[in-house]
């Protein structure tokens, strides 16, 4: 795959940001068409993920954010 080439497909990366603190510690990638059918047939989300926290040195929950920093 050539460098600078747009991925095609419905996985989409997105930025985890810390609940408590509101640092962002991880970048991931997450399958948008699952979670959209996720979401309608049991109405829950994979979103927050419990990570560690660098900053807060805890486990501590982290939210889904589009915008990547």
């Amino acid at each position: 795959m050539a460098a600078g080439k747009k991925k095609k497909g419905p996985r989409q990366a997105a930025g985890l940001q810390c609940s408590v603190c509101k640092s962002f510690g991880y970048i991931t990638e997450y399958n948008k068409n699952n979670e959209q059918l996720k979401k309608q047939l049991t109405n829950q989300s994979t979103f927050p993920l419990n990570k560690y926290c660098s900053v807060c040195r805890k486990v501590t929950a982290h939210k889904l954010m589009k915008k990547l920093k």
